[in-house]
Formats: C-alpha cells, sequence, structure tokens
C-alpha cells in the first residue's frame, strides 16, 4: 500500500521522484523518504514524518543533486509511523531500497544478519532485505545479481527499487506479489507502484510479472522472469491525461469524484449496449458461449468492493435465476470449499492489485470453477492478467481513499454482467430491452441526485458532535446501508454500523436515543411497508431518523423525522440512486469536523498486502 518512484536519467531526478510521490500519497502517507546518488559512491538521503510536502520543504533546504534516485511515500506496516521507519532504507551508506509488500520471515532474517553483525536501525521487515543485498554485494556480485540472490531467500510479497552508490549506471527492481511498473523514456527510465505517478515524464510504461527482476540503464531495459530467462514484456502505451490525477475546481478528490459518478457511468456503459440488448464481446472472447453453461455464481471481494458483491447477488438470483454465494476475500482463502457445477468465479477491485483478492481468485482457478471473471478499474492490473474474463469499469483515476465512482462504476458492470447472464436463464427479450433503457437513464438520474448536495451539506451540520451513527436498509439497500455507513466512519471517524431494518428488534434498539442519529434508504418497493414499521420502532424511542426517500414515498416531516426526497426511479436502480446521497453526507460531515477527506488516517488507497 505504499507508494515507490525511481529514475535513472540524463538529468537531475529529485524533483521528478518528489511529484511523482505527490501523485501516489494516496497509496500511504505517514511518513516519506528519497535517496539520489549525488555524486560518485556517495548517497544522499531525505526522510521525514507526515506527508510528501514535507519532504519537499526537506529537499528544497537541503538539496539532492544526482541524476539516479528512488523514493517512498508509507503506510506503515511493521514498525511506527516515525522518520526512521521510513523508506528508504540504507545498508552502510552503499545499498538503497524501497519497498512495497510484507516480508513474512523478517524475523528469522533479522536474527542471523544480527548475529553477522548488521545493527538495525528501524523497526520494519523491509530493512532486511537492504542488509541481505549488501551482503551479497560486498561478496563481489553485480546488483542484478546480489538482488535475485537475496530476493530467493525472502518470503512474502514484495516491489523493490535498489540502487548501489559503486553503480551508478543501474537502478534494479524486484516484483512478487506488489505491482510495479517501468516508464520508458529517452535516454532515461523510471519507475513506480502505478502510472499516475510517471505521467508528467512519459506515457509509455512495461508492466511487470510476477517474479520479475529488471535492471534498468539510461539507454535500456532488461528483464528476466522468475525462472531466470531473459524476456521481453511489451510497452504499452497510456491514454490517461497528465492532469487527470488533479483536483481542479473541488476542494477534495473524494467531491470531484462523486461529481464523476454521471459520466463515469456512461463510460462504463460505453460500447457495451446494442440497442436493446447488452453485448457478450465486452467480457472477452467465447464469452457467450461460457455464460451459457454457468448455472451457478460465486463473488469475492473486500470493503467496498463486497458491498458492491452484496448487491449483485440480490441481481444474479432474482433476474438470472442463478445462485450466488459472496464471500470477503481475505476469508475465503483460509477455509475448505464446495465448488458448485458449472460456477463462475468473479473478483471484484478497483485497483486490480488487492492482495486477498488476488490470492483468491489463484486459489480459484485450481478449485474447478467453470471460468473467472475479473471486474476491475485498471486494464493492466494483476486482476485483469491472471482472470479468463474482464470487464473493464473504465472509472478514471480514483484518487481519494474512500471509493465513490469505482463503487457505482462497479455496480452499473455487475448489472451488465447479470443481464448477459440472465439471457440464458429467465430473462426474456422483452426484459432484457427494458433493463437497457433503465440503465441508459441511469447517469441523468445520478445528475438529479447531485441536485441536493446543497441540501445535504446542510442536514451534515446534525452529525457533527455525534459519536454513532446507525444506518439501516432493506433488501437490496442493506448493502447499500452498509456501505453509507462505511464512507462516514472512513473519513468522519464517526462509529457507524449498518443493519437489516428488521433486525432492529434483535439488538440494535438498545442502542438508540436522543444522541445516535438513524440513516435509513426508503425506496418505494415491496418492503417499503415493513421499512416503515421498523422506522416507528426507532421513532418510538426517541431516535433522530433521517430518511432518504424515493419521491413517491408517503411520509411526512416531523419532530424527530427529517425527510430527504430523491427522483423517482425503478428497483432495479434504487441501490445507485441511493448510494450517492450516503456519500455526500459522508463528505460533508467530514468536511465540517476537519479531517483529511482524501486521505484519512491509518487508510490507503490500494490494499496490496495481506
Amino acid at each position: 500500500m505504499c507508494g515507490i518512484v525511481g529514475a535513472i536519467a540524463q538529468r537531475p531526478v529529485a524533483a521528478i521522484l518528489l511529484e511523482g510521490l505527490r501523485r501516489l500519497e494516496y497509496r500511504g502517507y505517514d511518513s516519506a523518504g528519497i535517496a539520489v546518488l549525488e555524486t560518485a559512491e556517495r548517497l544522499g538521503r531525505a526522510r521525514t514524518l507526515g506527508k510528501v510536502a514535507r519532504l519537499r520543504e526537506e529537499v528544497a533546504a537541503h538539496p539532492l543533486p544526482g541524476t539516479l534516485g528512488i523514493a517512498h511515500t508509507r503506510w506503515a506496516t511493521h514498525g511506527e509511523p516515525a522518520a526512521h521507519n521510513a523508506h528508504p532504507h540504507v545498508c552502510r551508506d552503499r545499498c538503497a531500497l524501497v519497498h512495497n509488500g510484507i516480508i513474512e520471515n523478517h524475523e528469522e532474517l533479522r536474527r542471523e544478519q544480527a548475529a553477522a553483525g548488521h545493527s538495525f536501525t528501524s523497526e520494519t521487515d523491509t530493512e532486511v532485505v537492504v542488509h541481505a543485498i549488501y551482503d551479497e554485494l560486498a561478496a563481489g556480485r553485480t546488483l542484478i545479481d546480489a538482488v535475485r540472490q537475496a530476493t530467493s531467500r525472502v518470503r512474502g510479497a514484495y516491489a523493490l527499487g535498489v540502487l548501489d552508490a559503486l553503480d551508478p549506471e543501474h537502478l534494479v527492481v524486484a516484483r512478487q506479489g506488489s505491482p510495479l511498473v517501468v516508464g520508458v523514456g529517452f535516454g532515461e527510465h523510471f519507475i513506480a507502484s502505478d502510472v499516475f505517478a510517471l505521467l508528467p515524464v512519459t506515457h509509455r510504461f512495461i508492466f511487470l510479472e510476477e517474479g520479475d527482476i529488471a535492471e534498468l540503464s539510461r539507454e535500456r531495459v532488461r528483464i528476466w522472469d522468475r525462472d531466470g530467462c531473459e524476456v521481453e514484456r511489451p510497452v504499452k502505451t497510456s491514454s490517461l491525461a497528465v492532469d487527470a490525477t488533479e483536483r481542479g475546481e473541488y476542494r477534495h478528490f473524494m467531491l470531484k469524484e462523486i461529481f464523476e459518478q454521471p459520466s463515469a457511468i456512461a463510460d462504463t456503459l460505453r460500447g457495451r449496449l446494442a440497442a436493446n440488448r447488452v453485448l457478450a464481446e465486452p467480457f472477452g472472447g467465447q464469452s457467450e458461449a461460457l455464460f451459457s453453461r454457468i448455472r451457478a455464481i460465486t463473488i469475492v471481494a473486500c470493503g467496498t468492493s463486497y458491498h458492491a458483491a452484496l448487491v449483485a447477488r440480490y441481481w444474479l438470483e432474482s433476474i438470472a435465476g442463478l445462485p450466488c454465494q459472496v464471500e470477503v476475500a481475505s476469508e475465503y482463502r483460509y477455509r475448505t470449499h464446495v465448488v458448485p457445477r458449472h460456477a463462475l468465479f468473479v473478483t471484484i477491485s478497483q485497483s486490480g492489485e488487492t492482495a486477498d483478492t488476488l490470492a483468491a481468485l489463484r486459489l480459484a482457478r485450481a478449485s474447478g470453477y467453470e471460468a473467472s471473471l475479473a471486474i476491475c478499474n485498471v486494464p493492466e492490473s494483476s486482476l485483469v492478467r491472471e482472470s479468463d474474463l474482464v470487464l473493464l469499469t473504465h472509472a478514471g483515476p480514483e484518487i481519494g481513499v474512500a471509493s465513490t465512482k469505482a463503487f457505482t462504476t462497479q455496480l452499473v458492470a455487475l448489472l451488465l454482467l447479470t443481464i448477459g447472464l440472465g439471457r440464458f436463464n429467465r430473462l426474456d427479450e422483452a426484459g432484457e430491452s427494458h433493463l437497457v433503457s433503465l440503465l441508459r437513464a441511469l447517469p441523468a438520474k445520478i445528475e438529479e441526485v447531485l441536485a441536493l448536495d446543497d441540501r445535504i451539506a446542510a442536514l451534515a451540520e446534525d452529525f457533527v458532535d455525534k459519536q454513532h451513527t446507525l444506518f439501516l436498509g432493506r433488501g437490496e439497500q442493506y448493502p447499500i446501508a452498509m456501505e453509507g455507513a462505511l464512507k462516514l466512519k472512513e473519513i468522519s471517524y464517526i462509529h457507524a454500523e449498518a443493519y437489516p431494518a428488521g433486525e432492529l428488534k434483535h439488538g440494535p434498539l438498545a442502542l438508540i436515543d436522543e444522541q445516535m442519529p438513524v440513516v435509513a434508504v426508503a425506496p418505494n418497493n415491496a418492503l417499503l411497508e415493513k421499512l416503515k414499521s421498523n422506522l416507528e420502532e426507532v421513532r418510538a424511542r426517541g431516535g433522530q431518523l433521517y430518511v432518504f426517500a424515493d419521491f413517491q414515498v408517503s411520509m411526512d416531516e416531523s419532530d424527530g423525522l427529517t425527510v430527504i426526497r430523491l427522483p423517482e426511479t425503478h428497483d432495479l436502480l434504487d441501490p445507485l440512486v441511493f448510494t450517492v446521497p450516503l456519500q455526500l453526507l459522508a463528505y460533508h460531515v467530514a468536511v465540517l469536523k476537519g479531517t483529511d477527506v482524501d486521505q484519512p488516517r491509518n487508510l490507503a488507497k490500494s490494499v496490496t498486502v495481506e
């Protein structure tokens, strides 16, 4: 979940590295550091606690000249957030290293290295790797061979960038379980955890595969696979604009990304719909023949993506008529499974590098599923490359840690999948045509909801001094309530939980008082009257209700009951329409509380470690 940047060039690289870190800060922001080979055999290093801006100030005060360097922004796993735990780590002023991932056998290696005379200056698992590489260099190995030999003794996940003060002509990288990309320039090359970091300097990229080790010089890139064979990886050109990760006129990335949802949803639908049907081609070759064989679905995801999967279970069973099992990826790996016959294994991830989801996919591929399908936002991610079929969400870059447009575009992709599978089961042509017409109208519906921004901003004032909030929903709105609670707790630090409204009597009612707001989503569907009864249970106990209700719902405001009217829509689209005001509520509460909306404490955007 950390961010790595590196460069070997014919020009000074410190400014390039710092700008890359700024663009990667969503991946980790408790500390940052940079190391540059200033002159022959002389490494310069700066590390600071806190965000990249502090590191930039430090480098401005004490410049780091040089044309070879690495940099890192950290999200702490081993060792508290502190300058001495920040990367790059250096061994004996010769070898410098940045690392993303977790070294599982670091305690064993630390004991061995301490006995051999190494001293440790951090509590991180990373430091054992830089010592191991140094030992190989001291034994006379080249940098590439030293990294290869040292990583052969390491267990865990890593993306590494390594430089040797005695070798100013090379930057070496290795990738196992954590993403790493090489940026291709003219007389210069770069590395990063994400292409966004390098867009100001190149649009040409090489995506390293699992187990790859690469040696970068100013003129060329050499790559060896996990078997030690030299290989060629294709150079791909990114179409992302340099300003794709800028806030523009918005105060925060999260607000920008909330308001981008109509266009992001339109992009998800573009090229996937014919006049009255969902096209099979965007799922990949042979998808139609495969879909005709599918008799069950398993979906695995984490966090917000897991909530999208829970909504999709309702759709797949009610529309497509297929049994659907949904699991948290971190739990899926550690239990015995019964794989249904002719089952499709679906993974969902914004980044495509979520460690638990990737591990679940790799386990599933050996478990007898008919095929795997990834729903993802990053076309060159590991999840996409390792799945049989892919449906990209085309949400565009999402920088805010709290996911917004990634979630709604995942829901749209899951609806497309539901319809694609449904035509081979209980969905007839007329039904598919109706659903397609609803999807076409969705971006305009989201625009209508966004027009409520000022009303929701005013409503947020009621939540600022509260410590707890309860979210309620029924049916497919229960996962939406879960998502609303997650957004509020992520960025405002208010404790928030979600329950199916019918479960109030089974425990949560004990928590209800005037200091605990209760937020409910109330579409005009078959469960509305049941939901109203549940809400009366809250009112009878003095609870303060905030109900997001369909325009057609008969519900009048009164003391203790605030109603926010949403545009009338179809049951199918309710989860998407009701998600947006909950995102806005969380955002405005967080702004009023003065928290760091885009980079909330203790969290990072891309969870690439278990």
